[in-house]
């Protein structure tokens, strides 16, 4: 009986463990694809038996912990789409960390009761570490999944704060006295604690990096929407210019089509002539030349496409909102509708609309667009519908980025065939030069 108690308690703890794993991982890698829970479950459970394995076999702890993070990084990887590399980065930090806590609450409970059996997790004692490490674990858990908006700083010093914890917990360990903690485990793990630390840095700078990549990405495809829309607007000006220089032509050639009534000619005349002026007047203005480029080149991708774009804007003449962010908000919410209203089947019900309003000091940016597929939320979070890999998903955090600069926000909702984004942006005027 005792006996089967502990192996269920080595069962259960650990396909927690690994589930923990599964739902840190869906928070901060990127995933190609929703995990399914029914996937995740069974995760879970083959972490578990493979404890119960490992705990019927003569295995050393460091052996089992390398074991346990190998298949926690392949399975995770699998289960939620990611890269099997940052996938087996985070599960062997996972698993240090998780173990590191499980010795020092093992130990502490070992010094208060004085008795090593704590420490040995083949006795019913020894797995009172797992379980209080596993509640510890599930607070942040907790608090995590309540703070669903979180920004990438919030999230790293959540995740730093067990890790410091943890090293400064094995630091004072090592000056405890106690015949059941050896000097040579306490500097092993120690030198681990440090190198925990190191990783959590690295992970920290990679994703920064990631994210200063897509902000790259999204400056780049910037400076080429204002080239070849500033060459567009060029053009369209020097047909304007040159239709006002040769009006006296112009009115004079249509004067003699009517006087001989050529009217078919001289409506067709007419048309030639407007041509340049309808595109002038079909051009957005907001105040902003980057923000003016991207929208009017977005209008004309509607238009080529046959989707109806509507655009309503009441922008401040001037204020602090730096043009790389207006244009890295409206530039991915735009991208995103067009393509969600491609989908759509019926050409008449192709239809986005942008409103740009400006309320006091705030800024408000709404897109809405109709939808075909099934728009797709994990735990809070819009996920993206692409299976293509890459960087998709990072488009609605680089507006959500640039919002949290302007102590705005990113909000997104859908009913009745309707998808809307709203971004709120809280500016200062600037003065006049």
């Amino acid at each position: 009986m005792r006996q089967g108690m502990l192996i269920l308690s080595v069962f259960l703890t650990g396909g927690l463990r690994a589930w923990l794993y599964f739902l840190l991982a869906d928070h901060v890698l990127e995933k190609k694809a929703l995990p399914e829970e029914r996937k995740i479950f069974l995760g879970a459970a083959g972490a578990g038996g493979m404890a119960v394995l490992l705990f019927w076999l003569p295995v050393p702890d460091y052996g089992r912990m390398f074991l346990e993070a190998l298949y926690l990084g392949v399975c995770g990887a699998w289960l939620l789409g990611t890269e099997v590399r940052m996938s087996l980065f985070l599960g062997t930090f996972y698993e240090i960390a998780f173990s590191l806590w499980q010795l020092l609450l093992s130990a502490s409970l070992g010094l208060w009761r004085d008795s090593g059996a704590f420490l040995d997790g083949r006795c019913p004692q020894g797995q009172a570490g797992a379980w209080l490490t596993l509640g510890a674990l599930g607070l942040v858990a907790l608090y995590g999944a309540r703070r669903q908006e979180m920004s990438e700083q919030e999230r790293f010093r959540l995740l730093s704060l067990p890790v410091l914890a943890g090293f400064l917990g094995i630091i004072t360990l090592s000056e405890q006295k106690a015949p059941f903690l050896s000097e040579e485990m306490l500097d092993v793990w120690t030198l681990l604690s440090l190198v925990l630390l190191m990783g959590l840095l690295v992970f920290h700078m990679n994703r920064q990096y990631r994210m200063e990549q897509e902000l790259s990405r999204l400056k780049a495809e910037q400076a080429e929407l204002l080239e070849r829309d500033y060459q567009a607007l060029n053009q369209s000006y020097g047909a304007n210019a040159r239709l006002f220089h040769d009006v006296n032509r112009h009115l004079e050639a249509l004067y003699r089509l009517l006087s001989q009534e050529h009217y078919e000619e001289a409506r067709a005349y007419l048309e030639d002539l407007q041509a340049p002026v309808r595109e002038l007047a079909e051009t957005v203005y907001t105040g902003d030349e980057a923000v003016d480029y991207l929208l009017n080149s977005r209008m004309a991708a509607a238009v080529r496409e046959g989707i109806i774009l509507e655009i309503k804007v009441e922008f401040p003449r001037r204020s602090n909102l730096r043009s790389a962010d207006l244009c890295a908000i409206l530039g991915n919410l735009l991208d995103n509708a067009l393509e969600a209203v491609r989908k759509v089947a019926e050409p008449e019900e192709r239809k986005a609309v942008l409103t740009i309003r400006r309320i006091h000091q705030m800024v408000v940016i709404k897109v809405e667009n109709t939808f075909a597929e099934d728009v797709r939320d994990h735990e809070g979070e819009l996920k993206t519908t692409k299976t293509d890999g890459g960087l998709h998903g990072w488009g609605l955090k680089s507006v959500r980025t640039a919002a949290e600069k302007y102590e705005g926000a990113l909000r997104t909702s859908w009913e009745g065939g309707w998808f809307r984004a709203v971004v709120t942006l809280v500016y200062q005027g600037a003065a006049d030069r």
